[in-house]
């Protein structure tokens, strides 16, 4: 099943999932933005946490 997360490996840290609730809220509290900032962000860079982060202008 792909929505079994236990049997998966554990999460990739580099990129941001936005089809996933769980990760969204870990990458706005990160970075203490509002899912629309990283939804903006991720849309203008891609998914990897880095370019990310410094389109936001945060530290990883």
């Amino acid at each position: 099943m792909a929505d079994d997360k236990s049997k998966r490996g554990g999460q990739d840290r580099d990129r941001i999932n936005m089809g996933e609730d769980y990760e969204v809220r870990y990458w706005t509290d990160k970075f203490g933005v509002s899912e629309d900032e990283l939804r903006d962000a991720v849309d203008k860079v891609g998914d990897r946490a880095r370019a990310v982060a410094q389109e936001l202008g945060k530290a990883m």
